[in-house]
């Protein structure tokens, strides 16, 4: 029954509305095959002790209004197909071992935080929770990438001209007098008379 109408299963992909196999002792994962029921409407899987992951073909029930997967052992991540379920009205996906970043985009952000309580290692804006890395993201935001324009090429041309010149003029004029005696001694020479006349 189906608001009141008797439906038949001869096709379920198209036919089935809706599934409540909530408050009981299901184990294992949800059936892949579960993204086939493309007519479906509501899904109460709650209150139980499924395991696994939540399906990605999940985001094929374009039909789906609500989804209730509260309260079981489900991990991992939730899978960024069921924000674009567009008819989706009711998520509860809290109370189970999801981790990672709430996934965003289109209306998924207009969940409350209690869709996804309960769940230590899931992050995002819904549970006003950093996601590990956030803060490093924001950090490369605000900082300024080196630029190198025509100053900076011309103050390093500038520099290194200036040590090559140093250089070039210190040993040009020392190295000489250091190095070979005749021009030390001329130096010298010259220095000490420079000197005596200058005490004439």
């Amino acid at each position: 029954m189906w608001k009141g109408v008797e439906w038949g299963f001869k096709n379920p992909e198209l036919e089935l509305k809706s599934i409540d196999l909530s408050s009981n002792n299901l184990m294992g994962e949800i059936p892949k095959e579960v993204g086939y029921l493309l007519g479906l409407v509501s899904l109460n899987l709650s209150r139980n002790n499924l395991s696994g992951e939540i399906p990605s073909r999940i985001g094929n029930l374009r039909s789906l209004e609500s989804l209730d997967l509260s309260r079981n052992h489900i991990s991992r991540r939730i899978p960024s197909s069921l924000s674009e379920i567009d008819y989706l009205q009711k998520l509860d996906l809290s109370h189970n071992s999801l981790s990672g970043r709430i996934p965003s985009g289109r209306h998924f952000e207009t969940f409350e935080a209690s869709s996804f309580e309960g769940n230590i290692d899931l992050c995002g804006e819904q549970l006003n929770k950093t996601c590990p890395g956030d803060g490093d993201q924001t950090t490369e935001e605000h900082q300024e990438p080196p630029v190198k324009g025509d100053d900076s090429v011309f103050y390093e041309g500038l520099y290194i001209s200036l040590g090559i010149g140093y250089f070039t003029g210190f040993w040009g004029l020392l190295g000489p007098l250091l190095l070979w005696p005749p021009w030390r001694i001329a130096y010298i020479r010259a220095i000490w008379i420079s000197l005596r006349g200058g005490q004439e």
